[in-house]
């Protein structure tokens, strides 16, 4: 098989060397496919001088190599569009494959966004993704260079094949880097790199820019004792997990760190630490500030790096080949992967999550010539997600694994990025002994009222009513989880998930960050716990504006549930993000605990249901489900949404929110931004911190 790969790639390796001394039947084609030979040139060039340590051994400076190896994707930004950068030119860019290409745009831009794997493909060592990837570049070619106008069915069939036939192959290599330890290049990294040399970022054949340069010059910084602290609170936070949430550790065998390239020392402390819990780490890296699109070749693979506008124009690139005989292949490939790797699956720890926060603000340029769903393509693609998280669920279910996430700022974030660490680290070792007392005395004032209200102030349009369940037996039960540091770090929340029926209202943030993007007056309406209307400001057209939130909040389902409210009761953090101004950057794990929030899809509980989770004081939590999730066993796929995003409304924004019990009376929780509830008031103390 091996032998079979090498002879492929030498094929098109010399095919393609050919292809600038070809003569197109259409010269306008001629530039795309003869740069595009001579970046595959130049990084099959790069393989061949690249250890098995992912050293590499050429003339060029590492730093010059990293930017000739990832060069098109360059961006500058200047008032929210993008100016002259290599991007703008690149035929990655829609806009600028549509000026050649015409109606052959959606394919060339896919084929150029896949080229751009291919760094991370060798360095990683896989010859054959790489060798799949080069025949579909040549397909393609041979199709201009036979015909001055091919026949577009000719392309499309190209892209679809290349995608449907390889399903298999791409997912059974995803789902091994995810379930399998290995001791492969990350690991050696990892584990045996002279990290005091920050030469060793440029192994990982990823996007080396400043803020992965001075995130690991500034972590060099630290003391051994503050990086085992560091990592004790992020590998205690898992093993706690375990407990709340009511799952047994002695089965499990592995734990996933998944990190940004330049943490690595923390990396190294925790891998050591899960090591001594019994577990074995699979290690996935990021590189900073960059997210995943819906390519091929990495089939959503967490830890592909790429830009964010390039992300945006490419983030429906599966509509290209996604129809009902593409998705049934694709669970089809799942199932046989999950075969394939049932036994590592069934020790599977779960994920042990280091984010990022603070990269560069970025608001996206929406682009008519990028690639688009129909409307039938949206409800497959709905349909797929829920197909695969429950064939997920078949093999890994929820209730047999734990979680923890925690989160750091990078360099990104300014000059005042060294003090941001460290009040970060403060904010994220908060004693949870003494926030545990506080937050249960909201809870037990929760546990006697009918609904909750929520209203805001200073320009904040929301208007909420939440019903809360009735307690039958409440020296046994409660409805809102006590929420400390473990599978969420930092601590600071109390959480439920609300009946739907009777909650409603309006919600509305005037700046929310969610995913790395910014919604301006958001506003969503809700009955009996339903989404029921939204909007923003972000664009002038309101399509564009109710498509953007259709995309990154509804996940193109006409509809979500209100799966969660809560409190965040973390005013150290609210006050982080005020006294530095960066309430905009921090991320969701942390912003959530900044003030009350929603979030709409599934409960905290998803695919958890069955599983008894109880609060410190040993109270059984009995909100774990909502009137979909009550499905799961009739009609499972009607039961999730395979989405949750929060929604924070911030202290200075939030007027009055109240608890009112089944005779009408009031008890105030929070009044003008601050707890005003007797026992609480150990929670101002963050504020002006």
């Amino acid at each position: 098989m091996m032998n079979d790969i090498n002879e492929r790639l030498l094929l098109s390796q010399a095919r393609i060397a050919e292809i600038k001394n070809d003569t197109m039947p259409n010269p306008r084609y001629c530039d795309f496919f003869v740069i595009a030979a001579e970046y595959i040139e130049f990084v099959l060039d790069v393989r061949e001088k690249l250890g098995k340590d992912g050293v590499y051994s050429g003339e060029l400076e590492l730093e010059e190599l990293n930017e000739k190896l990832f060069f098109g994707l360059s961006e500058d930004y200047g008032d929210g569009f993008i100016i002259d950068a290599p991007y703008f030119n690149s035929f990655a860019n829609p806009d600028h494959a549509d000026i050649v290409f015409g109606t052959f745009t959606p394919y060339i831009c896919f084929l150029t966004a896949e080229l751009h794997n291919l760094p991370q493909l060798i360095y990683d060592g896989k010859d054959e993704a790489v060798t799949i990837l080069l025949e579909l570049f040549l397909e393609i070619y041979n199709l201009f260079l036979m015909d001055a106008s091919p026949l577009l069915k000719s392309v499309r069939d190209a892209v679809y094949f290349y995608a449907f036939d390889y399903a298999e192959y791409f997912l059974m290599d995803r789902t091994r880097e995810m379930f399998v330890p290995e001791t492969g290049l990350i690991y050696d990294i990892v584990m045996n790199a002279d990290l005091s040399d920050t030469s060793y970022l440029y192994r990982y054949g990823e996007n080396i820019s400043y803020s992965e340069l001075e995130l690991a010059e500034f972590m060099n910084t630290l003391s051994d004792e503050e990086i085992e602290s560091m990592a004790s609170t992020f590998t205690q936070g898992m093993r706690r997990g375990f407990t709340s949430m009511n799952v047994d550790f002695d089965s499990r065998e592995t734990v996933s760190i998944r990190f940004f390239i330049g943490q690595e020392r923390l990396v190294r402390a925790a891998v050591k630490q899960f090591k001594d819990m019994g577990l074995k780490a699979i290690l996935s890296r990021y590189a900073v500030g960059r997210v995943v699109r819906h390519g091929i070749t990495k089939q959503g693979c967490e830890n592909l790096s790429v830009f964010r506008q390039f992300e945006y124009d490419h983030r429906m690139d599966d509509s290209l080949f996604l129809d009902r005989k593409y998705m049934e292949r694709k669970i089809s490939a799942a199932r046989a992967a999950y075969e394939e790797y049932a036994d590592y699956m069934s020790v599977y720890g779960g994920p042990a999550v280091i984010e990022t926060f603070g990269e560069e603000d970025f608001e996206p340029v929406s682009k008519d010539t990028a690639c688009k769903y129909t409307d039938e393509q949206k409800k497959l693609s709905t349909e797929l997600t829920s197909s695969m998280g429950l064939l997920r669920e078949e093999y890994l279910p929820g209730d047999s694994y734990s979680f923890t996430i925690i989160s750091f700022p990078v360099p990104d974030i300014g000059d005042d990025f060294n003090e941001i660490f460290r009040d970060t680290v403060k904010i994220n070792t908060l004693p949870n002994d003494k926030y545990v007392g506080l937050q249960q005395t909201i809870i037990d004032t929760f546990d006697r009222a009918s609904y909750v209200k929520v209203e805001g102030t200073h320009g904040n349009k929301t208007d909420m009513k939440v019903i809360m369940h009735r307690l039958e037996n409440p020296d046994e039960e409660t409805q809102f989880e006590n929420c400390v540091a473990d599978v969420n770090i930092p601590l600071g929340e109390v959480f439920t998930s609300p009946v739907l029926k009777g909650t409603g209202g309006t919600l509305h943030v005037s700046s929310v960050y969610i995913n790395g993007l910014q919604f301006k007056d958001l506003i969503m309406t809700f009955k009996d716990g339903m989404v029921e209307s939204y909007t923003c400001s972000n664009f002038d057209e309101e399509e564009k504006n109710k498509g953007f939130i259709d995309d990154n909040i509804l996940f193109n389902h006409s509809t979500l549930p209100l799966g969660e409210f809560a409190i965040g009761t973390n005013t150290y953090a609210y006050e982080m993000g005020r006294k530095y101004d960066i309430m905009r950057k921090l991320p969701i794990l942390i912003i959530e605990k900044t003030g009350p929030h929603f979030a709409v899809g599934d409960t905290c509980y998803s695919h958890a249901e069955d599983t008894k989770v109880y609060n410190p004081n040993g109270k059984e939590i009995i909100s774990r489900e909502n009137d979909f999730s009550l499905l799961r066993d009739t009609e499972p796929e009607k039961a999730y949404f395979n989405c949750h995003t929060d929604i924070t409304i911030p202290f200075d924004e939030l007027g009055r929110l109240y608890a009112v019990n089944e005779d009408g009376t009031e008890v105030d929780i929070i009044r003008d931004g601050r707890f005003v509830l007797p026992g609480t008031e150990g929670l101002n103390e963050g504020f002006g911190s």
